[in-house]
């Protein structure tokens, strides 16, 4: 456990001594607080999405942030064509498999983007997760649906989580990040959960892209779980720093304020870890 945290803090550090361009492919809704956080953490982002150069852009980046948040023809032709350019160059990457649950046009481009490009990380809410490891989900949106939120409260839930997401990660090839309440993370084989982050991080709106973006940036300079875990401890401790009670558009500005100032003591005395144990799947 000490050694995945010193893993994170190396990343934060090497990011903003690196000051790598990182390509993001997001919804237009969570751009400017995208681009305005990989600034915060050190890193330089490009928010290229025209189908004519999205693939040139990729190319001259240190990673690949994509989402399906919003998905729209010429971002969809994107998305496929930056995957395809990384994976050519084995460069990084990362797909947020946003509302796969609400549309078979959506879980269809996520299962063609994972099976053709093999992004490093795949990311969801517990219901997207679920979905795309073949089991039965709930349908609430782009959110969790209530029958699939996990929670150390209720007894079972994560341990349950943990193997889905096992599982997942497994079949996809890659590391697999079920956010939520408690995160559940795995690489096929190891699974944890971090226990981070505050109920206002969920009432913003483009945190997910946030953390997906995040998560591009620390995949320049760390290993796929190492970034994953830094993204997490990053934004979510973030989350629980910033001041809350004023009201969301206070909470929003201060939550880029304690992003851009988190520290290695910060980091150190927060940040929550602890292994799951492989669970049957009922």
């Amino acid at each position: 456990m000490k050694a995945l945290l010193r893993a994170a803090l190396t990343a934060k550090e090497q990011l903003r001594e690196r000051n790598p361009l990182i390509h993001c492919i997001t919804s237009p809704i969570a751009i400017n607080d995208c681009a305005n956080v990989l600034l915060a953490i050190g890193a330089r982002p490009i928010m290229a999405e025209h189908p004519l150069e999205a693939a040139e852009i990729t190319g001259i980046s240190e990673a690949l942030g994509i989402s399906l948040a919003n998905i729209t023809d010429a971002r969809m032709r994107s998305c496929f064509l930056s995957g395809q350019e990384a994976r050519a160059r084995r460069l990084p990457s990362v797909l947020d498999a946003v509302g796969v649950t609400c549309s078979g046009l959506r879980m269809d481009l996520a299962k063609r983007l994972i099976r053709d490009c093999r992004p490093s990380v795949v990311k969801g809410n517990a219901s997207e997760i679920r979905a795309l490891a073949g089991a039965d989900f709930g349908r609430c949106g782009v959110d969790t649906a209530p029958r699939d939120r996990v929670s150390f409260r209720v007894s079972g839930s994560v341990e349950a989580m943990g193997e889905i997401v096992r599982q997942a990660a497994a079949s996809m090839h890659c590391i697999a990040v079920a956010s939520g309440e408690v995160d559940v993370v795995s690489d096929g084989v190891r699974c944890f959960a971090v226990e981070n982050g505050t109920a206002e991080l969920g009432r913003l709106t483009g945190t997910g892209c946030i953390l997906n973006c995040m998560i591009a940036a620390y995949l320049s300079v760390a290993k796929p779980l190492e970034a994953v875990l830094c993204a997490l401890w990053m934004l979510e401790l973030s989350g629980e720093a910033a001041k809350a009670g004023e009201g969301l558009g206070s909470y929003h500005v201060h939550l880029i304020d304690a992003i851009s100032t988190m520290t290695e003591k910060q980091m150190e005395e927060g940040a929550k870890l602890s292994v799951l144990p492989p669970v049957p799947v009922l």
